[in-house]
């Protein structure tokens, strides 16, 4: 375990290593920055003296995808937040994404770090917030633990940003395998939620079966995912050079955002897929759609791993 003391755009940088696998941990939004295995790119990085591009590995509370407008009722309180994704005009990826986390414990192959939510206007709630990174023979696991120190009860969620890298080639050479029976359609502009849908109603979406991407573009989030005896749901991505990447999550997280990253500059777009398991859909905060309800003094935690194939 190394850890470097300078503060670089992301923070401080904390490197663990176990085998094969090596992971950086950016402090800034408890980043994971880079994970490989024998040198091989299993997500896709990004410079420690670089501002994080695209949420790549930030750790999302407390609350995952898009509040819609920015504005959410909770028991009876209407609350506004600020529009962190002004173009569609809503308010993304929860309060931490760009918080210093600080570094409680390391070791050679894992560290823990700890933020807090602080009380706002948008989100009168205080929050501790404790994340776990900790490299194994199966992979990276992480850990996400948030405590409501207040009074009152909390609306919460969260939810992983990392982008799969499966080995050589973009988005459109990988195969996806992707267990869920359910997609929630949104608007085209501002991916707003409509509607639940069945997967065999839009083939593009339907990867229960593996299949190669190619060019199709997915922005959605999915649901009705099929598990193990233990609880556990995973997404494969393979490359054609017979190299992949897995994630699995247990049943804290019953939802999945896929994206392509499709971006209009064409160098960097399609680079990586994003798997994000969430404990709950976008715009939970408004619909309460497996929205957590953390009471006073009350944790939760939600676990995911990624190993190399």
């Amino acid at each position: 375990m190394t850890t470097q003391d300078a503060r670089p755009l992301s923070g401080r940088q904390i490197t663990i290593d176990h085998g094969p696998y090596s992971a950086t941990i950016a402090a800034v939004g408890a980043t994971l920055r880079t994970l490989t295995y024998d040198g091989r790119d299993l997500v896709v990085p990004f410079d420690a003296d670089e501002v994080r591009p695209a949420y790549r590995g930030a750790v999302l509370v407390p609350w995952p995808n898009r509040i819609v407008d920015g504005t959410y009722t909770f028991d009876g309180v209407e609350h506004r937040l600020p529009l962190t994704e002004p173009e569609r005009g809503h308010a993304l990826h929860g309060l931490l994404v760009w918080s210093r986390f600080d570094v409680q414990e390391a070791t050679a192959s894992s560290v823990v770090l700890t933020a807090e939510v602080v009380p706002s206007d948008g989100y009168p709630f205080p929050l501790d917030v404790t994340v776990t990174y900790a490299l194994s023979d199966s992979g990276l696991s992480t850990t996400v633990e948030t405590v409501n120190r207040g009074d009152v009860a909390a609306p919460y969620g969260t939810a992983p940003h990392p982008y799969l890298v499966a080995g050589p080639g973009r988005v459109d050479d990988w195969t996806l395998e992707l267990p869920a029976s359910r997609f929630l359609d949104v608007t085209e502009d501002r991916l707003i939620p409509t509607a639940l849908g069945d997967v065999a109603s839009r083939v593009e979406f339907d990867f229960r079966s593996p299949r190669v991407l190619g060019d199709v573009f997915v922005d959605h989030a999915f649901t009705g995912l099929e598990r193990t005896s233990g609880g556990d749901a995973t997404v494969i991505v393979t490359a054609p050079s017979g190299t992949g990447v897995s994630m699995t999550w247990g049943e804290e997280l019953p939802w999945v955002q896929i994206h392509t990253a499709d971006r209009p500059d064409p160098a960097v777009s399609r680079l990586g897929l994003a798997v994000e398991p969430m404990t709950c859909p976008p715009d939970a905060f408004s619909s309460g759609t497996d929205l957590v309800r953390l009471e006073p003094g009350a944790s939760h935690a939600a676990s995911w791993e990624i190993t190399a194939l």
